[in-house]
């Protein structure tokens, strides 16, 4: 059966009134339930990361400054979100999900968190909403533990993964593909291993030919054995941050290019959600309970 990770530390720790759609981390789950894609059987809540799995990836001085709140002020406005202990909390569960769903999927082929996708936390700092990078976290986990030996992560977020990319910048044993808006945040884009800058308005043809053929090449010449997969929706036409002009159709086909890959190729994958800034917080909710659609009818 499919897991997803879930907490209600996903949605409660942001800041109320901000303009990151926090609604989503609570509305997602319910709407997958509602509709009967998913039971409350599938969700599970993360057990607490052993720190020494944060350190693993992120430098220890900045952790413990982010742990005891004393980060300054100029690191503070780069994430975007005022500093709480409770917002570390949800940072540290969120990376606990990521971790725990992918070694679910080790078992049973797929495994899901409603949030994560913290790709611009770097390994000293954070950024664009994201204080720990739980794909990298999640990725030093299984290398670490021999669970995974080369590891792919595509991730089709509209915003470069640089912090993604900044940590794996020297490593053989992960791959780190980005697919983004080549004019979109983050200004000064990292060197992934493969960057795919794409013009602003690029539409469903365009991108869904890229990516094929982009996939085919990594998976030839790579051959990874386990896939983390950052599927943010912020690709929309309708999203306020993203500047491309993808529609919900061509999101779906994204993703299962990117799933129908993993399970014929008999790679375990984990996805985590990443961004979505639509107005009408039904279409982010849409976009992002496709993949969860799709792993139900791959893998269910």
């Amino acid at each position: 059966m499919l897991k997803v990770a879930h907490s209600s530390s996903y949605a409660h720790a942001l800041p109320p009134g901000h303009r990151f759609p926090m609604e989503k981390y609570s509305l997602l789950p319910e709407q997958l339930i509602y509709e009967g894609t998913l039971t409350e059987d599938h969700f599970f809540i993360p057990e607490l990361l052993d720190e020494r799995w944060i350190l693993n990836t992120h430098d220890s001085a900045y952790f413990y400054r982010l742990k005891d709140l004393e980060l300054t002020r100029s690191e503070i406005r780069a994430t975007g979100f005022p500093l709480s202990q409770e917002l570390v909390e949800r940072e540290i569960q969120i990376a606990s999900g990521s971790v725990q769903a992918a070694v679910f999927a080790l078992d049973h082929g797929i495994g899901m968190n409603i949030a994560g996708g913290t790709h611009h936390a770097f390994s000293d700092r954070g950024e664009g909403f994201c204080l720990l990078n739980d794909l990298a976290i999640t990725a030093n986990y299984l290398l670490e533990n021999n669970l995974a030996k080369r590891i792919l992560i595509v991730d089709l977020d509209v915003h470069q993964g640089n912090g993604t990319a900044q940590i794996f910048q020297h490593r053989m044993d992960v791959f780190t593909f980005s697919m983004h808006g080549a004019k979109n945040y983050p200004h000064r884009k990292e060197k992934s291993h493969l960057d795919i800058g794409l013009p602003d308005g690029t539409g469903d043809e365009v991108y869904l030919n890229l990516l094929e053929q982009n996939l085919f090449s990594i998976f030839t010449t790579f051959y990874p054995d386990f896939i983390l997969y950052q599927c943010g929706v912020d690709v929309l036409g309708t999203d306020q941050l993203g500047r491309l002009n993808m529609s919900q159709i061509g999101v779906k086909m994204r993703d299962e290019l990117v799933l129908s890959n993993a399970k014929s190729r008999e790679i375990p994958i984990m996805c985590c959600m990443g961004g979505g800034y639509s107005k009408q917080i039904k279409v982010i909710i849409d976009a992002h309970a496709q993949v969860f659609r799709l792993a139900q009818s791959l893998y269910g």
